[in-house]
Protein backbone atom coordinates (compact mmCIF):
# COMPACT_ATOMS: atom_id res chain seq x y z
CA UNK A 1 0.00 0.00 0.00
CA UNK A 2 1.33 3.52 -0.94
CA UNK A 3 2.02 5.94 2.30
CA UNK A 4 0.48 8.95 2.49
CA UNK A 5 2.37 11.79 3.17
CA UNK A 6 0.72 15.46 4.02
CA UNK A 7 3.29 18.05 2.89
CA UNK A 8 4.41 20.37 5.56
CA UNK A 9 3.23 24.10 5.12
CA UNK A 10 5.05 27.09 4.83
CA UNK A 11 5.94 28.34 7.69
CA UNK A 12 4.72 32.20 9.11
CA UNK A 13 6.20 35.05 7.53
CA UNK A 14 7.17 36.63 11.07
CA UNK A 15 9.83 34.16 12.14
CA UNK A 16 13.45 33.87 11.39
CA UNK A 17 14.85 32.72 8.00
CA UNK A 18 16.47 29.96 9.64
CA UNK A 19 13.66 28.58 11.05
CA UNK A 20 11.49 28.98 7.73
CA UNK A 21 13.97 27.34 5.61
CA UNK A 22 13.83 24.28 7.83
CA UNK A 23 11.81 21.21 6.50
CA UNK A 24 11.12 19.24 8.96
CA UNK A 25 8.10 20.16 12.00
CA UNK A 26 9.27 22.22 14.39
CA UNK A 27 9.52 22.10 18.24
CA UNK A 28 9.05 24.54 20.93
CA UNK A 29 9.63 24.07 24.41
CA UNK A 30 7.89 25.04 27.47
CA UNK A 31 8.60 27.39 30.30
CA UNK A 32 6.25 27.94 32.51
CA UNK A 33 7.10 30.70 35.03
CA UNK A 34 4.00 29.72 37.47
CA UNK A 35 3.78 28.70 40.74
CA UNK A 36 1.65 25.91 39.56
CA UNK A 37 2.02 24.35 36.52
CA UNK A 38 0.24 21.37 36.30
CA UNK A 39 3.33 19.95 34.36
CA UNK A 40 6.45 20.75 36.66
CA UNK A 41 4.84 22.02 39.82
CA UNK A 42 6.78 25.36 39.60
CA UNK A 43 9.74 24.36 39.40
CA UNK A 44 10.78 27.37 36.26
CA UNK A 45 8.77 29.84 38.56
CA UNK A 46 11.78 32.27 39.34
CA UNK A 47 12.87 34.34 36.56
CA UNK A 48 16.76 33.17 36.44
CA UNK A 49 15.58 29.15 36.72
CA UNK A 50 13.33 29.97 34.30
CA UNK A 51 15.84 31.27 32.05
CA UNK A 52 18.25 28.69 32.88
CA UNK A 53 15.22 26.14 31.96
CA UNK A 54 14.52 27.99 28.33
CA UNK A 55 18.50 27.95 27.56
CA UNK A 56 18.38 24.13 28.00
CA UNK A 57 15.45 23.98 25.85
CA UNK A 58 17.18 25.23 23.25
CA UNK A 59 20.03 23.33 24.02
CA UNK A 60 18.38 20.27 23.74
CA UNK A 61 17.28 20.80 20.11
CA UNK A 62 14.10 23.35 20.80
CA UNK A 63 13.65 25.99 17.63
CA UNK A 64 11.71 27.98 19.71
CA UNK A 65 10.81 28.68 23.48
CA UNK A 66 7.12 29.58 24.78
CA UNK A 67 7.00 32.09 27.85
CA UNK A 68 3.79 31.39 29.92
CA UNK A 69 2.88 33.01 33.26
CA UNK A 70 -0.72 32.35 33.87
CA UNK A 71 -1.33 28.46 34.18
CA UNK A 72 -4.39 26.96 32.19
CA UNK A 73 -4.26 23.86 34.17
CA UNK A 74 -7.90 22.23 34.48
CA UNK A 75 -9.15 24.74 37.25
CA UNK A 76 -7.14 27.45 37.90
CA UNK A 77 -8.09 30.57 38.24
CA UNK A 78 -6.99 33.64 36.26
CA UNK A 79 -3.58 35.74 37.17
CA UNK A 80 -3.78 39.67 37.76
CA UNK A 81 -2.23 41.09 34.68
CA UNK A 82 0.36 42.98 36.64
CA UNK A 83 1.41 39.62 38.09
CA UNK A 84 1.65 38.06 34.91
CA UNK A 85 3.96 41.35 33.03
CA UNK A 86 5.94 40.68 36.09
CA UNK A 87 6.70 37.23 35.47
CA UNK A 88 6.89 36.60 31.82
CA UNK A 89 8.84 39.85 30.86
CA UNK A 90 12.42 39.51 32.82
CA UNK A 91 12.37 35.89 31.26
CA UNK A 92 11.40 37.30 27.26
CA UNK A 93 13.94 39.92 27.73
CA UNK A 94 16.59 37.57 28.82
CA UNK A 95 15.54 34.99 26.52
CA UNK A 96 15.97 37.09 23.41
CA UNK A 97 19.07 38.60 24.41
CA UNK A 98 21.05 34.87 24.16
CA UNK A 99 19.30 34.95 20.36
CA UNK A 100 16.39 33.03 21.39
CA UNK A 101 13.03 32.76 19.17
CA UNK A 102 10.57 33.45 21.85
CA UNK A 103 6.78 33.06 21.89
CA UNK A 104 4.72 34.39 24.61
CA UNK A 105 1.84 32.52 25.83
CA UNK A 106 -0.99 34.96 27.01
CA UNK A 107 -4.84 35.66 26.25
CA UNK A 108 -4.38 38.74 27.08
CA UNK A 109 -3.54 41.59 24.61
CA UNK A 110 -1.70 43.80 26.97
CA UNK A 111 0.89 41.23 27.86
CA UNK A 112 1.14 40.17 24.16
CA UNK A 113 2.38 44.13 23.07
CA UNK A 114 4.46 44.27 26.19
CA UNK A 115 6.45 40.86 25.37
CA UNK A 116 6.37 41.85 21.69
CA UNK A 117 8.21 45.25 22.36
CA UNK A 118 10.75 43.22 23.90
CA UNK A 119 11.38 41.15 21.40
CA UNK A 120 8.92 38.04 21.03
CA UNK A 121 7.90 36.94 17.78
CA UNK A 122 5.11 34.80 18.52
CA UNK A 123 1.94 34.74 20.38
CA UNK A 124 0.55 31.61 21.58
CA UNK A 125 -3.07 32.17 22.71
CA UNK A 126 -5.17 29.40 24.04
CA UNK A 127 -8.18 31.46 23.98
CA UNK A 128 -7.56 31.96 20.06
CA UNK A 129 -8.56 35.61 20.82
CA UNK A 130 -12.24 34.93 22.43
CA UNK A 131 -10.66 35.73 25.57
CA UNK A 132 -9.71 39.66 25.12
CA UNK A 133 -11.52 41.20 22.22
CA UNK A 134 -8.47 43.95 22.10
CA UNK A 135 -6.51 40.42 20.92
CA UNK A 136 -6.91 41.02 16.64
CA UNK A 137 -5.97 44.16 16.79
CA UNK A 138 -2.57 43.89 18.73
CA UNK A 139 -2.24 40.65 15.96
CA UNK A 140 -2.69 43.38 13.06
CA UNK A 141 -0.76 46.03 14.06
CA UNK A 142 2.49 44.35 15.30
CA UNK A 143 2.51 41.36 12.37
CA UNK A 144 3.14 38.81 15.00
CA UNK A 145 3.20 35.26 14.30
CA UNK A 146 -0.51 34.43 15.88
CA UNK A 147 -0.86 30.70 17.45
CA UNK A 148 -4.92 30.51 17.51
CA UNK A 149 -6.32 27.47 19.55
CA UNK A 150 -9.26 25.89 19.79
CA UNK A 151 -11.26 27.15 23.14
CA UNK A 152 -14.51 27.51 24.49
CA UNK A 153 -14.03 28.42 27.99
CA UNK A 154 -11.64 29.32 30.63
CA UNK A 155 -9.67 26.92 32.69
CA UNK A 156 -12.02 26.79 35.92
CA UNK A 157 -15.16 25.57 33.32
CA UNK A 158 -13.81 23.81 29.90
CA UNK A 159 -14.55 20.35 31.41
CA UNK A 160 -17.27 20.68 31.53
CA UNK A 161 -17.91 21.92 28.03
CA UNK A 162 -16.82 19.01 26.25
CA UNK A 163 -19.97 18.28 23.96
CA UNK A 164 -19.51 17.68 20.20
CA UNK A 165 -21.78 16.22 17.80
CA UNK A 166 -18.48 15.79 15.66
CA UNK A 167 -15.23 16.65 17.89
CA UNK A 168 -13.35 17.25 14.27
CA UNK A 169 -16.01 18.82 12.09
CA UNK A 170 -16.44 21.17 15.42
CA UNK A 171 -13.20 21.85 16.07
CA UNK A 172 -12.69 23.04 12.46
CA UNK A 173 -15.71 24.82 12.59
CA UNK A 174 -14.86 27.11 15.04
CA UNK A 175 -11.31 27.50 14.01
CA UNK A 176 -12.47 28.35 11.11
CA UNK A 177 -14.34 31.24 12.52
CA UNK A 178 -11.54 32.38 14.45
CA UNK A 179 -9.61 32.21 11.72
CA UNK A 180 -11.84 34.63 9.79
CA UNK A 181 -12.48 36.96 12.12
CA UNK A 182 -8.80 37.10 12.26
CA UNK A 183 -8.22 38.03 8.56
CA UNK A 184 -11.71 40.61 8.95
CA UNK A 185 -9.19 42.46 11.50
CA UNK A 186 -6.51 43.53 9.35
CA UNK A 187 -4.20 40.19 10.60
CA UNK A 188 -2.50 38.42 7.15
CA UNK A 189 -2.79 35.05 6.65
CA UNK A 190 0.74 34.07 6.66
CA UNK A 191 0.53 35.33 10.60
CA UNK A 192 -1.81 32.90 11.63
CA UNK A 193 -1.09 28.93 12.87
CA UNK A 194 -4.48 27.16 14.10
CA UNK A 195 -3.85 24.44 17.15
CA UNK A 196 -7.11 22.16 18.05
CA UNK A 197 -6.57 22.63 21.39
CA UNK A 198 -5.68 19.36 22.74
CA UNK A 199 -6.57 18.91 26.43
CA UNK A 200 -8.57 22.55 26.45
CA UNK A 201 -12.60 21.42 26.90
CA UNK A 202 -11.35 17.87 26.23
CA UNK A 203 -10.63 16.01 29.04
CA UNK A 204 -10.63 12.82 27.35
CA UNK A 205 -11.38 10.16 24.40
CA UNK A 206 -12.32 13.75 22.36
CA UNK A 207 -8.36 14.40 22.05
CA UNK A 208 -7.72 11.43 19.94
CA UNK A 209 -10.06 11.83 16.86
CA UNK A 210 -8.28 15.05 16.57
CA UNK A 211 -4.52 13.84 16.73
CA UNK A 212 -6.00 10.99 13.87
CA UNK A 213 -7.36 13.79 11.30
CA UNK A 214 -5.16 16.65 11.70
CA UNK A 215 -5.71 17.03 7.93
CA UNK A 216 -9.38 18.24 8.33
CA UNK A 217 -7.61 21.38 10.19
CA UNK A 218 -4.84 21.36 7.98
CA UNK A 219 -7.70 21.75 5.13
CA UNK A 220 -7.90 25.83 6.28
CA UNK A 221 -4.52 26.33 4.36
CA UNK A 222 -2.93 27.32 7.63
CA UNK A 223 -0.07 26.05 9.44
CA UNK A 224 -1.09 23.54 12.56
CA UNK A 225 0.50 23.58 15.99
CA UNK A 226 0.59 20.70 18.23
CA UNK A 227 0.34 20.09 21.80
CA UNK A 228 0.09 16.99 23.15
CA UNK A 229 2.78 17.18 25.74
CA UNK A 230 1.71 15.69 29.46
CA UNK A 231 -1.89 16.49 28.84
CA UNK A 232 -4.43 14.30 30.91
CA UNK A 233 -5.47 12.22 28.27
CA UNK A 234 -2.18 10.36 28.10
CA UNK A 235 -1.95 9.85 31.73
CA UNK A 236 -5.01 8.17 31.12
CA UNK A 237 -3.96 5.57 27.91
CA UNK A 238 -0.88 4.86 30.51
CA UNK A 239 -2.89 4.29 33.70
CA UNK A 240 -1.99 1.01 35.72
CA UNK A 241 -4.53 -1.77 36.72
CA UNK A 242 -5.90 0.68 39.27
CA UNK A 243 -6.99 3.29 36.67
CA UNK A 244 -4.59 6.47 37.97
CA UNK A 245 -2.99 8.15 35.48
CA UNK A 246 0.30 8.20 35.61
CA UNK A 247 2.02 11.22 37.27
CA UNK A 248 2.82 14.01 34.29
CA UNK A 249 6.54 13.68 33.90
CA UNK A 250 5.89 9.66 32.92
CA UNK A 251 4.06 10.60 29.96
CA UNK A 252 6.97 11.99 28.03
CA UNK A 253 7.68 8.74 25.92
CA UNK A 254 4.15 8.64 24.97
CA UNK A 255 4.17 12.35 24.41
CA UNK A 256 7.02 11.66 21.98
CA UNK A 257 5.46 9.05 19.91
CA UNK A 258 2.29 11.72 19.39
CA UNK A 259 5.14 14.14 18.36
CA UNK A 260 6.61 11.53 14.97
CA UNK A 261 3.10 11.22 14.51
CA UNK A 262 2.20 14.18 14.12
CA UNK A 263 5.21 15.46 12.32
CA UNK A 264 4.47 12.95 9.88
CA UNK A 265 0.93 14.44 9.33
CA UNK A 266 2.70 17.83 8.40
CA UNK A 267 2.02 19.76 11.88
CA UNK A 268 4.30 22.57 11.38
CA UNK A 269 5.56 22.37 15.01
CA UNK A 270 4.96 20.70 18.31
CA UNK A 271 4.93 21.93 21.96
CA UNK A 272 6.88 20.18 24.42
CA UNK A 273 7.45 19.81 28.01
CA UNK A 274 10.61 17.59 27.10
CA UNK A 275 12.67 18.57 23.75
CA UNK A 276 15.27 15.68 23.56
CA UNK A 277 12.88 13.30 22.43
CA UNK A 278 10.84 15.24 20.66
CA UNK A 279 13.50 16.72 18.88
CA UNK A 280 14.98 13.05 17.79
CA UNK A 281 11.23 12.48 16.88
CA UNK A 282 10.87 15.13 14.29
CA UNK A 283 13.80 14.05 12.23
CA UNK A 284 13.00 10.94 12.22
CA UNK A 285 9.55 12.11 10.45
CA UNK A 286 11.24 14.10 8.30
CA UNK A 287 13.33 11.24 6.86
CA UNK A 288 10.66 8.74 6.37
CA UNK A 289 8.05 10.97 5.13
CA UNK A 290 10.98 12.04 2.17
CA UNK A 291 11.85 8.63 1.50
CA UNK A 292 7.89 8.23 0.98
CA UNK A 293 8.07 11.13 -0.92
CA UNK A 294 10.68 10.24 -3.34
CA UNK A 295 9.85 6.70 -3.85
CA UNK A 296 12.61 5.06 -1.23
CA UNK A 297 10.63 3.26 0.68
CA UNK A 298 10.03 1.09 -2.39
CA UNK A 299 13.31 0.44 -3.28
CA UNK A 300 14.12 -0.53 0.29
CA UNK A 301 11.30 -2.63 0.73
CA UNK A 302 12.26 -4.43 -2.62
CA UNK A 303 15.88 -5.02 -0.84
CA UNK A 304 13.59 -5.92 1.72
CA UNK A 305 12.31 -8.54 0.20
CA UNK A 306 15.52 -9.60 -1.64
CA UNK A 307 17.08 -10.71 1.56
CA UNK A 308 13.84 -12.93 3.07
CA UNK A 309 14.20 -14.81 -0.48
CA UNK A 310 18.40 -15.05 0.67
CA UNK A 311 17.33 -16.09 3.96
CA UNK A 312 14.69 -18.57 2.72
CA UNK A 313 16.87 -20.17 0.41
CA UNK A 314 19.73 -21.06 2.91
Amino acid sequence: MPVTVTPLPASPAGLPQRLRDLRRTLVMGVVNVTPDSFSDGGRWFEPGAAVRHGLTLLADGADLVDVGGESTRPGAGRVPVAAELERVLPVVEALVAEGAVVSIDTTRASVARAALDRGALVVNDVSGGLADPAMYAAIAQTGAVYVAMHWRGHADVMDSLDVYDDVVADVRSELAARLAELLAAGVRADQVVLDPGLGFAKPGSSNWPLLAHLEALASLSQPVLVGASRKRFLGHLLAGPGGEPVAPAARDDATVAVTALAAAAGAWCVRVHEVVGSAAAVRVAAAWTAAARTGAAGQLGRAFEGTIDDETRT
